[in-house]
């Protein structure tokens, strides 16, 4: 009996998931009528969570489809801006991604991240019970059933990766208002109520501080302002329509 066989296509955007021979065209691939086109796919090196469109033979289907030979299928990415049903947006970053997270607390994004490395299923299991869409450069991670939303990060540079995210999902920005550190939510406080964590130049030279509900960790406009209000410009710039 004949191996039965598809004819798949990824789209350019998803190529660095596979081997280099399947970059470009159409290439034939052997199923056995059992497994679903969401497992073939993923066997690939494609996480699901980058699939947008899954096209067999000129019409949608999901990812529960099961491939019969002959079938020509076509693998789109995600489109852009990716919109996530069911809950608030918000993001869990896994130990790799800790500037990202910053920057993204930065603007005001609920973003929770973790400095050490907890494992693949505490990870996914807090995605799914906080419903937090997981960020991560680890695709094994991302194939992970358990996991409530998820999104591969492309670049390694902190500066693309924030552009990325922005683009993809177009989080609502309110930039200053959360903790860096934490992720909670920033008040404005007195100089009296920050003084312990001040140094003397500090107290001399700043009169407008804020807090941190959740750590009571301080913040004022010092050395680094400047930097940061760049980054702060250029995301709000993004997201103008």
């Amino acid at each position: 009996m004949n191996t039965a066989e598809i004819h798949v296509e990824v789209a350019p955007e998803l190529a660095l998931f596979v081997p280099h021979a399947r970059h470009v065209g159409v290439h034939p691939l052997a199923v056995d009528g059992v497994s679903t086109l969401g497992h073939v796919i993923e066997s690939l090196g494609v996480p699901l969570t980058e699939v947008g469109v899954l096209v067999v033979d000129g019409r949608e289907v999901p990812v529960a489809h099961i491939p019969a030979h002959g079938e020509r299928v076509t693998v789109r990415p995600v489109a852009r801006p990716q919109r996530v049903p069911g809950a608030p947006l918000r993001f869990l970053l896994d130990v790799h991604l800790g500037t990202l997270a910053r920057r993204l607390r930065l603007l005001g994004v609920d973003t929770a991240y973790e400095s050490t490395d907890i494992g693949d299923p505490a990870l996914a299991t807090r995605s799914a019970t906080e419903q937090r869409v997981l960020l991560s450069r680890d695709r094994g991670l991302l194939r992970r059933r358990e996991l409530w939303a998820g999104a591969y990060v492309y670049s390694t540079r902190p500066d693309d990766q924030l552009h990325d995210i922005l683009d993809r999902f177009r989080p609502e920005l309110r930039p200053w208002t959360r903790c860096t550190a934490c992720n909670g939510l920033l008040r404005q406080a007195t100089k009296d109520e920050v003084a312990q964590q001040l140094k003397g130049g500090t107290e001399r030279s700043y009169d407008v501080f804020a807090q941190c509900e959740e750590c009571g960790r301080a913040y004022w406009k010092g050395a680094h302002h400047d930097q940061l209000e760049e980054i702060v410009k250029r995301a709000l710039a993004s997201q103008r329509p």
